[in-house]
């Protein structure tokens, strides 16, 4: 198998392209080399105008089983000679998880099977998820001697509060999809036949109907106002806002509602 089709890429009408981790054999489980792969396609969709919506699952039985293995042996093997700590799944092009919430367009996970470790992160830095019922998940950093990586302290209290969030790392315990829903980790959860047809009717409405520029500031703003306070956040929207008055995507976005047509809006702008 070649590096390229570690992440396999399809596009479907209006305007979704499909992104399936490709180690099935393996759970999906994460290295270097799937890292590398997946920002590369990360990359792909985003310099393509025609994609406006990513969709993330994975093939075969589980989502992404967390780090593979045998590369954490021989990370704990090399520790006890003395070799150095990098980290064994890092993408070999020195790519973090989180640069996944700098994509501008809305990605979406089809959690489709087991969830757990470093795939559980990455599922938590892209935008939405939604889960195939009775789909397992876990941090599982404490249960092997490790600590919360790659941003999922930032991440998770942000989605489901400090205290789940402390459950979930500290007890490193297995947790179904319907808990993740009722915590608010996942958007929503379906039955495992109907994911995929669920996922991508979500993404066909939003592709078809929102506007790709406003959701890629809009992006921005969720992730950038966490941090900030109402009252800067509140400043801080007001010449997006009145930017976004100026945009021809506006006027599109007022013709198309009084005309009573799907709108036909321009693909995200570079310098906004």
């Amino acid at each position: 198998m070649s590096d390229d089709d570690l992440v396999l890429i399809e596009r479907k009408d209006p305007g979704i392209a499909i992104l399936t981790l490709n180690r099935p054999d393996r759970m999906n489980a994460w290295t270097g080399a799937l890292s590398a792969a997946y920002f590369r396609r990360l990359d792909e969709c985003e310099a393509d105008d025609s994609v406006k919506v990513i969709v993330i699952t994975g093939a075969g039985r589980g989502y992404c089983a967390g780090a593979d293995m045998d590369n954490l042996a021989a990370a704990g093997a090399a520790q006890g000679e003395g070799a150095g700590g990098d980290s064994p799944v890092a993408s070999t092009e020195h790519r973090d998880v989180w640069e996944t919430t700098k994509v501008s367009k809305p990605t979406i996970c089809a959690i489709n099977g087991a969830c757990a470790g470093i795939g559980l992160v990455q599922a938590l830095m892209c935008d939405l998820r939604f889960a195939a019922s009775g789909v397992k998940f876990t941090t599982a950093f404490a249960r092997r001697g490790l600590v919360a990586e790659y941003g999922v302290s930032w991440a998770l209290p942000r989605l489901v509060g400090t205290a789940n969030a402390l459950d979930l790392l500290m007890s490193g315990r297995v947790f179904l999809a319907e808990e993740a829903k009722a915590i608010g980790m996942v958007n929503d959860v379906v039955p495992g036949d109907q994911l995929m047809d669920h996922v991508l009717h979500y993404a066909a409405d939003v592709a078809a109907n929102s506007c790709p520029t406003s959701m890629a500031v809009m992006k921005r703003q969720v992730y950038a106002d966490s941090d900030r306070s109402l009252e800067e956040s509140s400043n801080g929207a007001i010449p997006l806002m009145q930017a976004s008055l100026k945009r021809p995507d506006f006027v599109e976005g007022v013709q198309s509602y009084l005309q009573k047509r799907p709108p036909n809006f321009g693909p995200v702008l570079k310098d906004v």
